[in-house]
């Protein structure tokens, strides 16, 4: 076909695809190489996508001394030999991981392997890098010799941009990227989150499995198509593709009952044979049509995630620790929760604080109903956890990002602190977690001078719609800035304290309010959201709990 057919078995290519027209891709634009990307423009050009790959890849900027081709041909002798590679064991990095044939031929399927081996020869310091098996054998199909594929991986893998994200090298990098997927998960796809905690016992690693998704079981036409997108634009596309993936098991599963013992072997199976149900095409549609945070904002929620591991001392493969472990059945004891329903809870909150055990700092059965008692046993404690159970028998309660000792920055006035991470939940009568807002009903509190001195602030933030659209010109509300030392231009207004009064913003047009004494509480709900109130519009609190995070 062309000088790039080497390594490909063209019977398992669909040739159907692919034009013989000769183009020639002479943009350099970044924004205009989006476009051509996410369109495909040479996806159905196999000589043209060869090229597009060298010419991105030459562009990573790397390490000064970066293994190329003629190091291949110098080591691989060495390191192979005469010996058939299939033979040698692989490197422990890529041990169990999937080695995808894609549309290989024999000679291809051969030197994935001996490129591995040459690999682990030149980057000792790679511990953990599942995905590379699948970046290997996908270059292989656009390369002239093993030579130039080892070249063209050992760029990705030396890429020295610390803006520019490629791929997972060691085990803390890769469970933090597990883990800012699962919160992205619970952000976005709260459907399909919801029955992974349903029929999933550690939720956590169903989204461990994020990356095989893509680089293991996705068919060739697909995982090309997402490289293609990958190497203009970067991680990020990674996430969204395996969001997309999601909604779409979700979408096409839903309400059928599993093939198999395991929601991950199911998720697997659909991956494999999505041709079935979700073309290229579509799937990258709905990839891109998902408001994501900026690429910014996902690092931060990664560097928050890796400092979790690393205080944790997680930082090579282990087995992780699941709810089930996080929330002990023999030592937590609530007046309010089950154990089931606080590992419901458990699945809820970030992935960094999933890690921790639940410590009971609060409850109005053993210190009273006082709101400053309230505060004592809380604050120095971030994040914790509010628990209300009424005299009607319902549950609700909040996840609160921010210390308590925020409020104190407003001196006597009522102060809004917090992060969009904050959110508020339903237990009884019905389960219901709701995304974060910005508190939208201030008005609540109006107990006097209080609220209209703030009337600024809360008008300047009153939904999360009202937030710029230009994510350079904000970080994210969902993370605090002030945890990295960076300035934000938006107010936070998700929780408020005063003497007088608790507010949190919850989500879905839900803000829950609670009177100084602890005894009466109401909620606030816009009906222009489809669901459920929090709880009644005026209840009385029967019992209250504040939980801490134990590491």
């Amino acid at each position: 076909m062309d000088e790039y057919s080497r390594f490909v078995d063209w019977d398992k290519m669909d040739v159907s695809s692919q034009s013989q027209d000769t183009k020639e891709l002479t943009c350099t634009d970044l924004h205009e190489l989006k476009q051509l990307a996410r369109q495909g423009y040479w996806a159905k050009n196999h000589s043209l996508r060869a090229k597009v790959y060298h010419k991105l890849i030459s562009n990573i900027p790397c390490r000064t001394v970066t293994p190329d081709a003629n190091v291949y041909r110098d080591i691989v002798v060495k390191i192979i030999g005469k010996r058939n590679s299939s033979s040698l064991p692989l490197p422990e990095f890529v041990d169990n991981s999937l080695i995808p044939t894609y549309c290989l031929n024999a000679e291809g399927v051969g030197a994935i392997r001996k490129i591995i081996l040459c690999i682990a020869n030149q980057f000792p310091d790679i511990s953990f890098c599942p995905a590379l098996p699948s970046v290997i054998a996908l270059l292989l199909h656009y390369s002239k010799d093993e030579a130039e594929c080892f070249e063209q991986v050992c760029r990705i893998l030396a890429c020295n941009d610390p803006s520019k994200r490629l791929i997972d090298q060691t085990f803390l990098a890769f469970e933090s990227s597990c883990m800012t997927f699962g919160d992205l998960v619970n952000k976005y796809c709260q459907a399909a989150h919801k029955l992974m905690v349903a029929v999933s016992e550690d939720v956590l690693e169903v989204y461990s499995d994020w990356q095989r998704w893509l680089f293991g079981e996705l068919p060739m036409a697909y995982i090309a198509r997402i490289f293609d997108v990958f190497l203009v634009e970067g991680y990020k596309v990674l996430y969204r593709v395996a969001l997309a993936l999601l909604k779409f098991f979700h979408k096409v599963r839903a309400g059928q009952p599993m093939e198999s013992d395991s929601i991950q072997q199911d998720i697997r199976a659909f991956v494999r044979d999505i041709a079935k149900s979700v073309s290229p095409e579509r799937l990258l549609e709905k990839a891109f049509a998902i408001r994501l945070f900026s690429r910014k904002e996902i690092q931060l929620l990664q560097m928050a995630n890796e400092k979790a591991l690393q205080q944790k001392g997680i930082t090579v493969k282990q087995k992780r620790q699941n709810v089930h472990l996080a929330v002990h059945a023999e030592n937590f004891k609530s007046e309010i929760v089950s154990v089931k329903e606080m590992r419901d809870i458990w699945s809820w909150i970030p992935e960094r604080f999933a890690l921790c055990q639940p410590l009971l700092l609060f409850t109005t059965l053993e210190h009273g109903c006082s709101l400053s008692r309230f505060y004592s046993h809380s604050e120095g404690h971030e994040p914790t956890l509010l628990l209300i159970k009424t005299t009607a028998k319902e549950v609700c309660g909040a996840y609160l990002s921010t210390d308590w000792s925020e409020r104190r920055r407003g001196g006597n006035k009522l102060s809004f602190f917090g992060t969009g991470e904050c959110f508020v939940f339903r237990l009884q009568p019905e389960v219901e977690r709701y995304e974060w807002v910005i508190i939208k009903h201030p008005e609540l509190a109006s107990t006097g001078s209080e609220t209209e001195n703030h009337a600024q602030p809360a008008s300047s933030t009153l939904s999360s719609s009202s937030i710029p659209s230009d994510p350079s010109d904000r970080l994210s509300p969902f993370l605090a800035a002030r945890h990295f030392n960076l300035p934000s231009k938006t107010a936070s207004m998700f929780m408020a304290g005063s003497s007088e009064c608790i507010i949190v913003g919850g989500g879905d047009g839900q803000a829950l309010y609670l009177d100084a004494d602890l005894n009466h509480g109401r909620t606030s709900h816009c009906n222009t959201f489809n669901n459920q109130p929090l709880c009644s519009e005026s209840f009385q609190i029967s019992i209250l709990e504040v939980w801490g995070f134990r590491d």
